[in-house]
């Protein structure tokens, strides 16, 4: 059996959140969609889950036409067997969502949850494909000196994540 490492990139708007995952069953679908909708009232997201077994359909769910344009589009292209995709309308954030969903039964993992550009690596065999992992943002570029320690503490402070 032959396999090769694919690399897919997620194709989102700056600053578009994306959470991917892994899931177990197609009931997946509707229990993450009532865990976000339940998590925070009014959230405006798309979900696409790559069934791996029956038909074997990309289902879909959400609250907005365009993030779940989104997930059908990325997650077809992503194609890895009982993997799901979230991309979050603008002013949702997956730190307000994410131990709703790592809270459904059906779900295995949380790959990532950003708004930075993602690659996901893929193996590709005779069988189908499956999530290696991901690349999420760049590398560092140094580490930081005091100077940014205080810009950090202060953003952090100024939008209202402490006190």
């Amino acid at each position: 059996m032959d396999a090769r490492i694919l690399i897919v990139k997620i194709e989102k708007p700056d600053p578009t959140n994306v959470i991917l995952g892994q899931t177990h069953f197609i009931k997946s679908v509707e229990d993450i969609h009532e865990a976000l909708v339940g998590a925070v009232p009014g959230i405006k997201f798309g979900l696409g889950f790559c069934e791996a077994s029956g038909k074997c359909l990309v289902r879909l769910s959400g609250t907005d036409p365009a993030m779940i344009e989104l997930a059908r589009k990325n997650a077809l292209a992503i194609g890895a067997g009982h993997s799901f995709v979230i991309f979050l309308g603008a002013g949702f954030y997956p730190v307000n969502v994410l131990n709703a969903i790592k809270a459904v039964p059906e779900v295995c993992r949380v790959f990532c949850a950003t708004a930075n550009p993602v690659e996901v690596v893929l193996a590709q065999t005779d069988q189908g494909r499956g999530i290696l992992g991901v690349v999420d943002g760049a590398s560092p570029k140094g580490v930081e000196e005091e100077s940014d320690c205080q810009w950090r503490k202060k953003f952090l402070r100024d939008i209202g994540y402490k006190l």
